[in-house]
């Protein structure tokens, strides 16, 4: 079942536009990255989807249903949690997590518990006492504690120390477990890459690549670090290695995956001491289409 689907999704602001012809679609109980950096349109496609922004052209529909048109019913089976949580100062955070879960319309007051016990939020403070993180907490408890059929979250673990970006990884992870739908918006390439089953990747306002990372992993290169017994000469001639260091009888090199077999099995002929090979990250991925260039909008 597709949860989030659009098709050639385009907004403009004046001469600007923010996101070009973006193809995105969701399925029920997958985990989505979307990333890329600062400025890129992450939040613009974000608040479309949520109904807060009205598309220039194409399609975006949630559940099947018109982003824009059926915003109010589509806002019942979702839960948000934006980067930047602003909340009422003179409440405690309990009341503001408890008044999140009651708009809502439904919660579970045991799941409240266990995850403000998870996330070590002291809900009896005042919001204007919080910190950054401690925003976030409320909103991740407020989201988590709700029994939504899909969260979109955008930069939701900014501000959070490494235990409570670990806690919110659990979450996301349980909630995919019972069948819910993440759409992650993120610039942290480790978490998307712990957490998502597929990714798109934009940049200006574009979706430049879009798949699981096992799919998109074809893209980039290997880095291989060997030891051998006897000298190896044949890498510089060898089309699709690159970046050769030598060290005594170490090689380092990065090599595509396509020519891979052909160089181990030349390797081998030189009697192989040691070998450690990486495979490509989603950083290594991402960067090939951002080195150099900005986000944009």
């Amino acid at each position: 079942m597709t949860v989030i689907k659009t098709t050639n999704l385009t907004k403009r602001f004046g001469r600007l536009t923010a996101l070009d012809q973006v193809n995105l679609e969701v399925k029920q109980g997958e985990v989505y990255g979307f990333i890329g950096p600062n400025g890129a349109g992450k939040t613009t496609a974000i608040r479309v989807l949520l109904g807060i922004l009205k598309a220039t052209g194409g399609q975006a529909t949630v559940f099947g249903k018109d982003a824009w048109k059926h915003a109010v019913e589509i806002h019942r089976r979702i839960a948000f949690v934006p980067g930047e949580v602003n909340l009422w100062s003179n409440l405690t955070g309990g009341e503001v997590i408890d008044l999140f879960v009651k708009l809502r319309g439904a919660g579970n007051k045991n799941r409240r518990e266990e995850l403000v016990k998870k996330f070590d939020l002291d809900t009896a403070k005042k919001c204007g006492t919080y910190s950054k993180g401690n925003r976030q907490k409320v909103a991740l408890v407020a989201a988590f504690a709700s029994d939504a059929d899909l969260y979109i979250l955008d930069e939701p673990s900014a501000g959070l120390d490494p235990l409570m970006e670990q806690v919110f990884q659990e979450c996301v992870l349980e909630a995919r477990k019972e069948g819910k739908s993440v759409f992650l918006s993120s610039h942290i390439l480790s978490e998307v890459e712990k957490l998502c089953d597929r990714i798109s990747i934009i940049r200006q306002g574009r979706i430049i690549e879009s798949g699981s990372l096992d799919e998109l992993r074809h893209l980039t290169r290997i880095r291989v670090r060997v030891e051998t017994r006897k000298p190896v000469t044949f890498l510089k001639d060898t089309k699709g290695v690159y970046d050769i260091g030598e060290k005594g009888q170490t090689i380092s090199f990065q090599v595509d995956t396509e020519v891979l077999g052909d160089v181990m099995k030349r390797l081998s002929e030189a009697e192989i001491v040691k070998l450690e090979s990486q495979p490509p990250t989603l950083e290594d991925l991402f960067m090939r289409h951002y080195r150099g260039v900005g986000g944009g909008q």
